[in-house]
């Protein structure tokens, strides 16, 4: 699905006309019309504003090829007040488990770009692995696959907020998935 059909899909089920959506991002409803017929693409902030009124991040509006996942938790938090202790390997670890504390299983996970061929070309050439350390440096947040019976939510926590989204036409089977460009392998532990 690409982000015109995204808009337009998004716009329709919530039975906005082209003028109610242009006025909410305060753009012209040629540009709306340009946008859902991928004829143009909007800028960083009115992609910003349309996944905030979608309900979902950035990321998947233009990454995800099939469907947008659905935003199921999004809000901040402040790390230092969790604790790490016990199954808790990090303070990371509690915040999750204190927000999902109905989850049947969570699994840690660690996040590796999946680099292109020209990218790991490049990493070959400089120094091999650079590309993914400086990725890792990047974002320093935690990732975590929570399962609650049959849904499977992708959770990233930061020091600053927490952000689950259900995977509807990704799942994650077996140790490994790829979501969003981003390689997920599950830790060996849960919490």
């Amino acid at each position: 699905m690409t982000l015109g059909e995204k808009i337009k899909a998004f716009r329709n089920k919530t039975g906005l006309s082209q003028e109610q959506l242009a006025e909410k991002l305060h753009v012209s409803r040629q540009a709306i019309t340009k946008w859902e017929n991928d004829r143009g693409t909007p800028d960083i902030n009115n992609l910003q504003l349309l996944a905030s009124l979608m309900n979902v991040s950035v990321d998947s509006l233009i990454n995800s090829p099939d469907e947008v996942t659905k935003v199921v938790i999004k809000e901040e938090i402040n790390i230092e007040r969790f604790e790490k202790g016990g199954k808790f390997r990090s303070k990371y670890d509690a915040a999750l488990r204190s927000k999902f504390p109905e989850a049947t299983t969570i699994f840690p996970l660690i996040r590796r770009k999946k680099l292109n061929f020209i990218q790991r070309v490049i990493d070959f050439i400089v120094q091999p692995g650079v590309l993914y350390v400086a990725d890792s440096l990047d974002d320093l947040s935690a990732y975590y696959l929570v399962e609650l019976n049959e849904r499977q939510l992708l959770v990233n926590v930061t020091k600053t907020s927490i952000e689950g989204r259900e995977l509807t036409s990704t799942k994650f089977i077996g140790k490994k998935c790829v979501i969003d460009g981003n390689l997920f392998i599950k830790a060996t532990y849960t919490i």
